[in-house]
């Protein structure tokens, strides 16, 4: 049965320390990413009050061999960066285990990821692999995947239904996005903490329809 774990990794062994660290009020996710024979090809979405000087910081950032800025908006910067060095724990994920990553999120000193693997054993051969390299690899959650839930089951609010909605026919998922926060809080006519309230909420619910969590340990 395909697992879901949602992990931790420390910037500092993998990706974008000095970025990370220079802009810690900054929140760092990566919206498309494409593995190679060693290095990462990451579309990584930048948000937050004060990004001046964000590219010079990734094109000094030793984790960074290419920094190229597809999208600028006030708040908002989304960059196509090639990662090479300290990303072996990803590179064997998808390379090696089959794995795939649904989610990466990096704020200050760390990153957070959700991964879906084939199988339990993908999960423990990859934390194996950690520990024989001399990795941190922080396993947080672990949950086996379950049947979709059906037609109306998703737990969700109409509030939350009509945001996501929205959001996604307005083209707030594409990648680059085609409206920002503002524009969508605009467009329901509430404040943006509301849409970012409702869009973490919805989220939520989405995963916690499909996914049973499972609190039997890693292996067992």
């Amino acid at each position: 049965m395909s697992t879901i774990a949602e992990v931790e990794l420390p910037a500092e062994e993998f990706a974008l320390y000095e970025t990370l660290t220079a802009f810690p009020d900054a929140h760092f996710e990566v919206v498309r990413i494409a593995a190679h024979e060693e290095k990462l090809t990451p579309y990584v979405q930048v948000s937050g009050d004060d990004l001046s000087g964000i590219t010079t910081a990734l094109e000094a950032d030793p984790t960074v061999s290419e920094a190229h800025l597809v999208d600028d908006l006030e708040h908002e910067k989304l960059f196509r960066m090639n990662w090479e060095g300290n990303v072996d724990v990803v590179l064997h994920m998808v390379g090696e285990e089959a794995a795939a990553v649904v989610e990466m999120h990096g704020r200050d000193t760390h990153w957070q990821l959700r991964i879906l693997f084939p199988n339990r054993a993908s999960l423990s051969s990859t934390s194996s692999f950690c520990e024989e390299n001399e990795l941190s690899f922080t396993v947080r959650n672990v949950y086996d995947l379950q049947q979709s839930a059906g037609r109306g089951g998703f737990g969700l609010s109409e509030d939350q239904y009509e945001t996501l909605v929205v959001a996604a026919e307005k083209g707030y998922f594409d990648v680059p996005r085609s409206v920002t926060m503002e524009e969508l809080a605009d467009s329901l006519g509430i404040s943006q903490q509301a849409v970012s309230e409702r869009l973490r909420r919805g989220h939520r619910a989405l995963i916690n329809s499909a996914l049973r969590p499972d609190e039997s340990t890693i292996g067992s």
